[in-house]
């Protein structure tokens, strides 16, 4: 990887991105995030985005809003999202859901061309979509595009490939066959002046002849004014609560994590809280009943960001079994808030947590996962002064590592190698190196 200025120019950023939101989850958040640090520091920088988060940027950057440009909900999006709605999450994101990013697109580049042109915009970023195979149209613009960072390269662990059904499954590899193609006729990554990936795994997965350079920033970060440790007794009374965050969908594994969980309520005195919607929620309450967990676990559904900061500082340990999780931000939040965690050795998580912050179980077979995450949950129900070592590691290595405000440092960085003074960037190259 190249070595990055320490004191970049300053540079009038323009940040494209299908959504900006925090109520969304997942990747949602990271364009939302990289525009509020950047106005934060009175940085230069617009923002593209579709209108469905248009009443939560209005409500966060009131005072910016002439900076933020909405992409209108047309009738093919509105047609999308009704033939799209009956399918599986993942299946959905793979076909409709691309059609109606890549509709967003086409409607972003116009106003891109605009606002380059009204601004004299240095430097183009686009941070999602995060998958490094999803083709972009953000290309010859007359200024570099930095896209990402990215993460993927994903599959599910040897041991439970039957989890993700035969249809996505299916879906997914022809997905991964024609990227390629859809690449080169759509060559916004071919000819990206940088693209930032989370780890080497993305980057294996990158498509075939990128010209830009490749650099590792992490994908995820934590807001310490929203993520931060609440003071409780050394060891408060009452049962060890565990929690998990996140989408209730077949890949987060909570019905393992519900099977695991019955084992530990019969040696311990220990609740589970479950913060996060979504189509497996009636199944995953008919388990909990079927397993007699009914008193011991409770469905809290989705929560606001801030008020899910002050339900998960009142907890003991998050737990994450996800079997096909790219990043995992919530891992990171509990990190910040103080707490242990317990996730799944396989895919992001992998990146953050090490023994001294938290308990990484690998994904086996089925019986033996969740008998090791039933363990684990164990060892921290019984060992109060190792959930607290545990938790101020995290603490520790989220300020120093995961701080969205030291992310800011470095994307400012990575701007400043790549753009020009607005008076020289009429005719800027889409790469300035190449691997």
């Amino acid at each position: 990887m190249d070595l990055l200025p320490t004191d970049p120019p300053t540079s009038r950023v323009l940040i494209v991105a299908e959504h900006a939101s925090a109520r969304f989850g997942g990747e949602a958040i990271l364009p939302l995030h990289y525009f509020r640090v950047l106005r934060n520091r009175g940085v230069e920088a617009w923002l593209i985005v579709h209108a469905r988060t248009r009443d939560e940027l209005s409500a966060l950057f009131a005072s910016d809003l002439d900076r933020i440009h909405f992409i209108p909900d047309s009738a093919f999006h509105k047609f999308l999202f009704m033939i799209g709605k009956p399918l599986p999450g993942q299946l959905r994101h793979f076909s409709t859901g691309f059609l109606s990013r890549l509709s967003s697109q086409r409607q972003a580049r116009r106003v891109a061309r605009q606002l380059i042109a009204r601004h004299a915009i240095d430097i183009v970023h686009q941070p999602i979509p995060v998958s490094p195979k999803e083709s972009s149209i953000l290309y010859g613009l007359g200024v570099p595009v930095v896209i990402g960072p990215m993460n993927g390269g994903m599959s599910y662990p040897p041991g439970f490939t039957r989890s993700q059904g035969k249809v996505t499954a299916a879906f997914m590899r022809i997905g991964r066959l024609f990227s390629g193609v859809l690449n080169r006729l759509m060559p916004g990554k071919l000819r990206a002046a940088a693209l930032l990936v989370a780890n080497e795994r993305t980057a294996r997965a990158l498509p075939k002849g990128i010209r830009g350079q490749v650099i590792t920033l992490v994908e995820n970060g934590v807001d310490l004014s929203i993520w931060k440790p609440i003071d409780r007794p050394r060891q408060a009374p009452g049962p060890v609560r565990f929690a998990f965050t996140g989408r209730l969908v077949d890949w987060k594994a909570v019905d393992i994590l519900l099977d695991a969980f019955k084992q530990v309520a019969a040696q311990c005195d220990a609740t589970l809280d479950l913060f996060g919607s979504g189509p497996m929620r009636e199944s995953l309450e008919n388990q909990a009943r079927a397993l007699g967990l009914d008193a011991k676990v409770k469905f809290h559904g989705w929560v606001a960001q801030a008020d899910c900061a002050a339900l998960l500082g009142t907890m003991d340990a998050l737990v994450l079994p996800s079997l096909y999780e790219c990043g995992g931000a919530v891992v990171l939040e509990a990190m910040a808030m103080g707490l242990p965690v317990i996730a799944t050795d396989w895919g992001g998580p992998a990146d953050y947590l090490d023994a001294s912050c938290g308990i990484l179980v690998p994904p086996t077979t089925r019986g033996q996962f969740d008998h090791d995450l039933a363990a684990a949950m164990v060892k921290l129900a019984q060992s109060p002064g190792l959930r607290r070592e545990l938790g101020q590691a995290g603490r520790r290595k989220v300020e120093e590592a995961f701080d969205w405000e030291r992310k800011g440092d470095r994307i400012l960085q990575i701007y400043g190698t790549f753009s020009l003074p607005s008076s020289q960037n009429s005719n800027a190259p889409q790469a300035t190196s190449r691997r």
